[in-house]
């Protein structure tokens, strides 16, 4: 449970990094991070974190695949962590 725990932790922090920087990024006009790439960290286990920081920061707000996919992924990831501790 630890180990979880610390997994969702470190994928959160860099996946606030890597939203924030892609926010600062457009506004230089400098190299963007792929909306790929975010939506898979969001996949593997830091959409709670891209979300409420892409709320914050106004970051891709206006792209529905984010505005959806993101809150679909976390009741996702609610789901399963929640048949992990009961189910396991």
């Amino acid at each position: 449970m630890n180990i979880l725990l610390l997994y969702i932790a470190v994928i959160s922090l860099v996946t606030a990094v890597v939203t924030v920087y892609d926010k600062i990024a457009s506004k230089k006009g400098a190299w963007r991070i792929p909306e790929k790439t975010l939506l898979l960290l969001a996949l593997v286990g830091g959409a709670a974190a891209e979300f409420a920081v892409m709320l914050m920061i106004r970051h891709k707000t206006r792209h529905k695949k984010f505005m959806i996919g993101l809150p679909a992924i976390l009741v996702a990831h609610v789901a399963i962590i929640t048949a992990v501790i009961f189910f396991l």
